[in-house]
């Protein structure tokens, strides 16, 4: 019955918000509830942690997530103090930041270690010893954009929130504020699911995206491999948050010794070491949408437009693959034989019957018909949403469909989820491959929501009314 009335309010929903779902539903009973003893009878800690590369993330052997020198640190201390000589093993289970709570509620882990702040009110659920107090959440915004002295200035402006920003509570104050002034809110824009606090970070840097909030140490530690964002410490929304993990209230041994390891911990001196090494070049998405790249835009969308329809993508989408590709610049030239708008090999493009890729409308056709070839031959299950599908196709597109399909399979034997890019799947390229790819879709769908926030400036009138 539960899953047929989820099944039920999903096809209440109107189709845009079936698609910014970032993942399968996965409807999940309550396990029984685990304390210490029955932690290290099973051998496992099950570790909740936040999604987030900042928080939890692993590049071909190189820890980067804060919360990972932690989490080894508590592994040992947990292993030195075992009296029966048996070793506990982490096993790492990554949520979106709003579901970890409720996640360790229903016994899917032992222990949420988020590192971000987290709202806990109410709830099965027992906070750790603070891991940091007095925690600023800031304004973030891109340098040389307009400098704001107050909060008060910011009224009627947007602000983009990653799902599971604490900074939507302090903002419920500050707009009380302003209304008793009789001025407008600061609005908040929640940003699509598949983007976590450093994917808003960097269409910040961008200029995609105005302002947001984010905790200062956060803020600090992504500016610098960001050197275009711009920390506004004296822009402060709250000063009062305090970071911990948590675990459920009938756990009371294991957080007893979670909170005498947090006592004794200090973090290492080189802990962002790997973090500034491996991300330094790697954050370099721009706005799509200055006056060259929109007429760049206007001038394909014509053929983009054809070769979408015929294929059944969204334009918008081959949009954000050409300025991924080429920043819409048709005579481009790439490695391997790469050419054109869409970057597509002539290989690529005999094997869906084009030829003479030098011409726009050839490029574009191929390109369609062999991202559509790989949607039809390794994605086609109706256990992705159409989100995901996309993610996978580009990853093909990028990678080579097989070796995207074993990375799926990977992620399956892990216990991660083999229908989700993001977060899910990536996490194995990362581990085991780098960044490349992981890179280039996460590019490709910050272009394609850049360009979905204008989509009705970016479609002729005929188009828009179709739409409606």
């Amino acid at each position: 019955m539960r899953v047929l009335l989820i099944i039920c309010l999903l096809l209440w929903l109107p189709l845009p918000a079936l698609a910014r779902i970032a993942g399968p539903l996965e409807v999940t009973g309550t396990a029984a509830p685990r304390d210490l003893p029955g932690i290290r009878k099973s051998g496992e800690l099950r570790v909740l942690v936040n999604q987030s590369r900042n928080s939890s993330g692993e590049v071909k052997g190189q820890s980067i997530g804060v919360e990972y020198q932690r989490l080894r640190a508590v592994e040992q201390y947990l292993n030195r103090n075992a009296r029966d000589g048996r070793n506990l093993r982490l096993k790492l289970i990554p949520k979106a930041k709003d579901q970890l709570l409720a996640a360790l509620q229903r016994g899917e882990g032992d222990l949420v270690a988020p590192g971000e702040l987290l709202s806990s009110k109410g709830g099965n659920v027992l906070a750790s010893e603070a891991i940091r107090r007095d925690v600023p959440v800031v304004i973030v915004a891109r340098q040389g954009n307009r400098r704001y002295q107050r909060l008060e200035q910011l009224a009627g402006r947007s602000l983009s929130l990653p799902v599971g920003s604490v900074a939507k509570e302090a903002l419920h104050d500050i707009n009380r504020r302003l209304a008793a002034r009789k001025l407008p809110p600061i609005v908040v824009e929640w940003v699509d699911p598949t983007l976590a606090v450093e994917d808003v970070l960097e269409m910040v840097q961008a200029g995609i995206f105005d302002f947001t909030a984010v905790e200062l140490h956060i803020a600090e530690r992504w500016a610098k491999v960001m050197p275009k964002l711009r920390v506004d410490r004296h822009l402060v929304l709250d000063d009062q948050g305090v970071m911990r993990w948590y675990m459920r209230r009938d756990a009371p041994m294991l957080s007893a010794s979670v909170d005498r390891f947090l006592q004794g911990y200090r973090v290492p001196d080189d802990q962002d070491a790997a973090f500034q090494r491996v991300y330094r070049r790697l954050y370099k998405v721009h706005s799509p949408m200055g006056r060259t790249e929109r007429q760049r835009l206007e001038r394909v969308r014509p053929v983009l437009q054809r070769y979408a329809e015929q294929h059944d993508f969204d334009w918008l989408a081959l949009a954000a693959l050409a300025f991924k590709e080429s920043t819409l610049n048709p005579a481009a030239r790439g490695s391997s034989g790469a050419t054109g708008l869409m970057q597509i090999t002539p290989a690529a493009a005999r094997s869906v019957g084009v030829s003479d890729i030098s011409r726009v409308e050839n490029n574009v056709q191929a390109s369609a018909k062999y991202l559509a070839k790989i949607r039809r031959g390794f994605f086609n299950s109706p256990r992705l949403n159409e989100r995901e599908r996309m993610a996978f196709v580009l990853a093909g597109y990028n990678l080579g469909p097989q070796r995207v399909q074993s990375l799926r399979a990977e992620a399956r034997r892990r216990g991660l989820n083999p229908d989700q890019w993001f977060f899910q799947v990536e996490r194995v390229a990362m581990e085991e491959l780098g960044m490349g790819v992981v890179s280039y879709v996460n590019a490709v769908n910050k272009y394609y929501l850049a360009y979905a926030r204008e989509r009705y400036s970016l479609e002729p009138a005929e188009k828009v009314s179709v739409r409606k």
